[in-house]
C-alpha cells in the first residue's frame, strides 16, 4: 500500500488540499473558493 501526506490550507477566500508522496513530489491538488 502506498503512503501519502495530505496538506490542508484553510485560507480566508478558499480551501486547498495537496497530496504528496513520500519523496515530497506533489501528486494531486484541489482548491475550492468560498461563496
Amino acid at each position: 500500500m502506498k503512503q501519502y501526506i495530505m496538506a490542508l490550507d484553510q485560507g480566508t477566500t478558499s480551501s486547498r488540499c495537496i497530496i504528496f508522496d513520500k519523496q515530497g513530489k506533489m501528486k494531486s491538488a484541489a482548491q475550492k473558493e468560498f461563496t
